[in-house]
C-alpha cells in the first residue's frame, strides 16, 4: 500500500520529534550543571581538574552531570535562591516539553497507520494541553517571583513574560484539536456501526 503525502510528511516529522525528544531528555540531565555554572565563577576551573590526571580536565558533559549536588546544596535556602528557582523552572519546562513531544509522536504514529481519528489522539492532545498550561503557570509564577526578588518590573522583559501567553495559546489550541479529534472519533465510530 502506497503512502499518502500526509503519511510521508508524518514520517519525516516523527523522526524529527524523536530526535528532539532524545535531545530534550539529554539536556534535562545537564540543566542543574548549566545553571550552577553561573554561580560558580572561577570555582569551575578547579572542578574541571577533578579527573584522575590533574592535567587532564573532565569532559564538559561529565562536569555538568556532577553539578547536580551543587544545586541541591542550595535547596535549604529555598526559593530565595535564584539558581534553585531557575533549575526547578527549567526542569519542569523540560519535563513538560518531553511529554508534549511524546504525545506528538503518538499522534504521528496513528497518522502513519492511516487511522488518525481515534480517541487516543484526543487524549494525547489533552495531555499536551495540560503540559502547555503547566509551563504557562510556571512561567507566570516565576514572573511574579522575579518581581518580588528583583523588586523591579525588569522580569517583564524576559522570556518568562513571553512563555505565559505563548503556552496559554498553545494549550488552548491543543484543547480545540483534542475536541476535534474526539468528535471525529465519535463520528467514525457511529459510521462504523451503521455499516
Amino acid at each position: 500500500m502506497e503512502q499518502t503525502s500526509v503519511q510521508k510528511l508524518a514520517r519525516v516529522l516523527r523522526v524529527m520529534v524523536v530526535a528532539i525528544f532524545a535531545g530534550n531528555i539529554f539536556a534535562l540531565f545537564l540543566v542543574p550543571g548549566l545553571v550552577t555554572l553561573g554561580e560558580l565563577g572561577e570555582e569551575w576551573q578547579h572542578l574541571f581538574q577533578m579527573g584522575s590526571d590533574p592535567h587532564e580536565p573532565l569532559s564538559p558533559v561529565v562536569f555538568l552531570l556532577i553539578m547536580w549536588p551543587e544545586v541541591f546544596r542550595h535547596i535549604p535556602q529555598g526559593f530565595g535562591n535564584q539558581y534553585v528557582v531557575l533549575t526547578l523552572f527549567l526542569l519542569l519546562c523540560g519535563i513538560c516539553t518531553a511529554v508534549i513531544l511524546w504525545q506528538g509522536k503518538r499522534v504521528l504514529d496513528t497518522i502513519l497507520k492511516g487511522n488518525p481519528f481515534v480517541m487516543d489522539n484526543a487524549k494525547s492532545l489533552k495531555t499536551a494541553a495540560i503540559c502547555c498550561f503547566l509551563i504557562a503557570g510556571a512561567a507566570f509564577l516565576r514572573l511574579i517571583w522575579g518581581f518580588v526578588y528583583y523588586q523591579s518590573i525588569a522580569p517583564l522583559l524576559t522570556y518568562n513574560a513571553l512563555f505565559v501567553p505563548i503556552f496559554l495559546m498553545a494549550g488552548l489550541l491543543c484543547m480545540v484539536m483534542s475536541a476535534l479529534f474526539r468528535q471525529a472519533a465519535e463520528l467514525k465510530a457511529e459510521n462504523d456501526l451503521t455499516i
